[in-house]
């Protein structure tokens, strides 16, 4: 694609604009440039001529960016960010290259990263850089390169990978139980239930799936992530529901105990998802097709 001159002002001039929205200042964005604070004005002067349209408003020594000039310096600024990300990324790993991957905090540490040591082995030229995410966001903004993602295969504009249905199980300390009798689903309604704010409907469309009524919003204490809320489960706090997964090493030193005698899936999947124009990327292909071998496609759901 040709673009206009007119169109690519100098990383010099977009720097100076980004660093004065920024910063709040031209002295400010001087001392990080390592620039004087003339030079950064006529990098903005430069700026303005090339784009034809006014940024800065002048008073005196003071300056400051007009309304549409900060909005530029936004875009500009998630630009700069994507080409040192590229930057970075060419520079740090030969051949496959690096893999940069969004990951959600607890299938990432629990499932992940007990299988990652194979692949390292497998594909020696291939280093994976990882981030949290716990909400999907738009790769478009984000230099990511792939994302474990949990819900379904409907991210606009990506191919996904099934890995594993999630299946769940109440569970809490055997000392909760030891004070209420569960013998039936409905009976864990007078207990304290601990909600994550990822799956805010979990409780309910698992109430519903056991055929028990439930009147209005169910209380109880949320948790933001599953590390948190399998922490409070341990301490007696309540009852959580969890994937199973997350609490097999609890549940069999009997840390915790299990108050339905099998994990249900309530729907929702961890998938692998990257951005279809990535598709051909070295190593997200290798990723891809050594996680496939580690992945569950089967469909748990009675038919």
């Amino acid at each position: 694609m040709s673009v206009p001159r007119r169109f690519l002002p100098s990383i010099a001039s977009l720097r100076a604009l980004e660093a004065v929205d920024r910063l709040g200042s031209a002295s400010a964005a001087a001392v990080e440039l390592s620039l004087t604070q003339g030079a950064v004005s006529r990098q903005l002067q430069a700026l303005e001529r090339q784009l034809g349209i006014e940024l800065v408003l002048r008073d005196g020594k003071a300056l400051s960016l007009t309304p549409d000039a900060t909005d530029y310096a936004q875009e500009v600024r998630h630009a700069l960010d994507r080409i040192a990300q590229a930057t970075l990324q060419v520079q740090s790993v030969p051949l496959a290259g690096s893999l940069n991957l969004a990951i959600l905090p607890a299938f990432g540490m629990r499932w992940l990263m007990p299988r990652l040591p194979a692949f390292s082995r497998r594909h020696p030229d291939v280093t994976i850089n990882m981030s949290t995410r716990l909400s999907p966001f738009n790769f478009a903004t984000q230099s990511f390169d792939a994302a474990l993602h949990f819900g379904h295969a409907d991210w606009p504009g990506t191919d996904s990978l099934l890995l594993k249905h999630e299946q769940l199980l109440p569970v809490c300390a055997p000392e909760l139980v030891k004070r209420a009798k569960v013998d039936a689903p409905g009976d864990i309604l007078a207990l304290p239930l601990l909600h994550i704010q990822t799956r805010p409907t979990a409780w309910a469309d698992w109430f519903q799936r056991q055929q028990v009524p439930t009147s209005g919003t169910l209380g109880g204490s949320m948790y933001d992530q599953f590390s948190t809320i399998n922490q409070a489960a341990l301490h007696g706090l309540g009852v959580a529901l969890m994937p199973d997964y997350l609490v097999e090493q609890d549940l069999a030193t009997g840390r915790l105990v299990s108050l339905h005698p099998v994990p249900e899936d309530i729907g929702g999947a961890y998938y692998l998802v990257w951005p279809t124009s990535k598709s051909r990327h070295g190593g997200l292909q290798k990723f891809r097709d050594w996680l496939a071998g580690q992945a569950q496609p089967e469909d748990p759901l009675p038919r």
